[in-house]
C-alpha cells in the first residue's frame, strides 16, 4: 500500500506541476495579447504568476513530504504491515497526503480556479 500511494502522489504532483506551467504560459499569452489593455494585461498576468508561484510552493511541500514518507518506509522492518505504512502517511503535514479522499481533488473540480491540492 505504501509504495502504491507514493506512486499515486508522485503522479498527482506531476499533474500539479503541469498545471503550474500552464498557468505561467497563460500569463505570458495574456502579456503578449495586443487586444487587451496594457494595464489589464499586466494585472491579470501578475495574478496568474502569483498563483503559479503559490502552486510551486505547495508542490515543493508535497515533494518534501513524499521524500520523508519514502525515507520512513525504507526504515520500516521487513514485512511491515499496512498499518505501519499508513502510520507513515498519517504523520505528514499536508492533509492531502494524510487523507486519501483529498489526494488529487483539484483534478476532480472544475471551478475555473487553480486549486493547490
Amino acid at each position: 500500500m505504501g509504495l502504491h500511494k507514493l506512486a499515486r502522489e508522485l503522479e498527482e504532483t506531476a499533474r500539479q506541476t503541469a498545471e503550474m506551467v500552464d498557468g505561467i504560459t497563460a500569463s505570458l499569452l495574456v502579456l503578449g495579447d495586443t487586444s487587451i489593455d496594457c494595464t489589464t494585461a499586466r494585472s491579470t498576468a501578475i495574478r496568474q504568476i502569483v498563483v503559479a508561484l503559490q502552486m510551486q510552493d505547495r508542490i515543493e511541500q508535497r515533494c518534501r513530504n513524499m521524500a520523508e514518507a519514502a525515507r520512513r518506509m525504507a526504515e520500516l522492518p521487513e514485512g511491515s504491515d499496512a498499518q505501519a505504512n499508513e502510520a507513515v502517511w498519517s504523520s505528514l503535514t499536508l492533509d492531502e497526503l494524510r487523507d486519501e479522499s483529498l489526494s488529487g481533488i483539484a483534478a476532480r473540480t472544475n471551478s475555473g480556479e487553480v486549486e493547490f491540492f
